[in-house]
């Protein structure tokens, strides 16, 4: 057997990757095997273990693989030492909807994440992970309404935690809601329009 080189290998892996997304948005997580993503992918069921432990090591790599240009946007953010702190987190809430409206492959990871799975089974280590990086957020958000706090943008009466779990539900709320029916407003237009208003309700804060 002919080995693969390393290109025809990264090659095969996201043959299989965008195959995952399709059958799973169509089928739902639980309801998927490796074998009908190795059929979708034009792939034998040894390939996707291969490249796989399990389906629910196959769906991390779906996620990490949409999500890490996310993370590297946060640390350009983060970098850039804004007057403000409160203005990274509009800048990264409307690059999150932006994302979401504008690429199809992160909408479509999006809606299986929040809609086609269930975290159970083997599938409950998947959970662990996305929590994780909510985790990571929220701590981001968090840390810049201190900072924010520290800066006079902010009162000092305002609780920076509470305060940052106010923001992502605002973010995931909306985008649960549009994923759910895109009718119903418009993600990219009214989105930033909603979080403004949330983070000015902020600087009144008691």
């Amino acid at each position: 057997m002919v080995r693969k080189t390393k290109e025809e290998a990264q090659e095969t892996r996201n043959a299989i990757l965008d195959a995952a997304e399709l059958v799973f948005k169509e089928h739902g997580v639980s309801r998927t095997s490796l074998a009908e993503i190795a059929t979708a992918a034009g792939v034998t069921r040894g390939a996707v273990y291969w490249h796989f432990k399990n389906k629910a090591d196959l769906f991390d790599a779906m996620i990490q693989r949409v999500f890490d240009p996310f993370e590297t946007k946060l640390a350009e953010l983060r970098a850039n030492d804004d007057a403000n702190p409160v203005d990274l987190l509009r800048k990264l809430a409307s690059h999150f909807f932006e994302r979401i409206v504008n690429d199809p492959r992160y909408l479509r990871v999006i809606e299986i994440v929040w809609h086609k799975c269930e975290y159970v089974g083997e599938m409950a280590r998947s959970r662990d992970k996305h929590l994780e990086c909510g985790n990571r957020y929220l701590a981001v958000s968090e840390e810049a309404f201190r900072l924010a706090q520290a800066r006079g943008y902010l009162p000092n009466s305002l609780d920076p935690h509470l305060a940052a779990i106010g923001l992502m539900a605002t973010a995931d709320g909306l985008v649960v809601n549009w994923t759910l029916d895109p009718r119903l407003f418009s993600l990219a237009a009214d989105g930033p329009v909603i979080v403004d208003l949330y983070l000015a309700g902020l600087r009144t804060a008691r």
